[in-house]
């Protein structure tokens, strides 16, 4: 089992940058595939990255809105993963959580049901 606590978000103005942290409990951290999801208001959470467990494999949602702005990496020494949000746009703002699966197989992984554990989500909010 793993706890996920997720950490970064906070009030930033349009074009600025965030850098999201997921830090994870236990040992076994790096077995881990790790994903990022949102949910903006009144809406339903959908599907932001997602890293392998070695950290060699990405995938982005396919939104243009999320490719080439948004960059997920792992640190398995640090039990960490981390979203790099940069060129922030008001339809970026949402709350940010991070989600884990306890697989080393290659999959996409947009789902949420694809994910065993779930933090709790930091707030991201962009102004215009």
């Amino acid at each position: 089992q793993v706890q996920l606590v997720e950490s970064g978000g906070g009030l930033v103005q349009a074009g600025g940058s965030l850098r999201l942290s997921c830090a994870a409990s236990g040992r076994t951290f790096s077995v881990y595939a790790m994903g990022w999801f949102r949910q903006p208001p009144g809406k339903e959470r959908e599907f932001v990255a997602r890293i392998s467990w070695s950290g060699g494999s990405t995938y982005y949602a396919d939104s243009d809105s999320v490719k080439g702005r948004f960059t997920i990496s792992r640190d398995n020494a640090k039990n960490t993963v981390y979203l790099q949000m940069n060129s922030l746009k008001p339809e970026d703002t949402a709350v940010y959580h991070c989600a884990a699966r306890r697989t080393k197989t290659i999959a996409t992984r947009t789902t949420p049901r694809e994910y065993d554990y779930w933090g709790q989500g930091t707030q991201v909010t962009v102004s215009s």
